[in-house]
């Protein structure tokens, strides 16, 4: 997947949904990398050969690195940095969430998008 191409996608769809035109579907295909589950190691309908030739040639991750480089946008090093400063965030983040409590069982119902959908009012009574 090309992130690029994606970001134009979306900024796309934004404009020609927000200016009045209706609704617009995006299909995005992508390769899921590990299985479906914790108890799905997603090997046994795929070879881990495949699984490491899909990684090593279409992640998105990866080819917009080696674009942002090959175009001299950033070096590896400048990359690589960012990515151990977004990894620091993300484990502070987690050591954050893992010593916050426990959150009231009211909060399940807080900040979504249909607050009065039938099947989530039975499931909150």
């Amino acid at each position: 997947m090309d992130v690029l191409a994606v970001r134009e996608a979306c900024r796309f769809a934004k404009q020609y949904t927000t200016s009045g035109k209706g609704p617009l579907v995006i299909e995005m295909i992508t390769y899921r990398y590990g299985g479906h589950s914790m108890s799905d190691p997603g090997t046994t309908y795929r070879t881990r050969e495949e699984i490491q030739n899909m990684r090593s040639t279409n992640d998105p991750i990866t080819g917009f690195k080696e674009r942002l480089i090959s175009k001299n946008v950033a070096t590896e090093a400048e990359l690589k940095e960012i990515e151990m400063d977004a990894r620091k965030m993300i484990d502070e983040a987690v050591e954050e969430a893992k010593a916050s409590p426990v959150p009231d069982v009211a909060e399940l119902w807080t900040d979504i998008y249909c607050k009065h959908c039938l099947h989530l009012m039975r499931q909150r009574a």
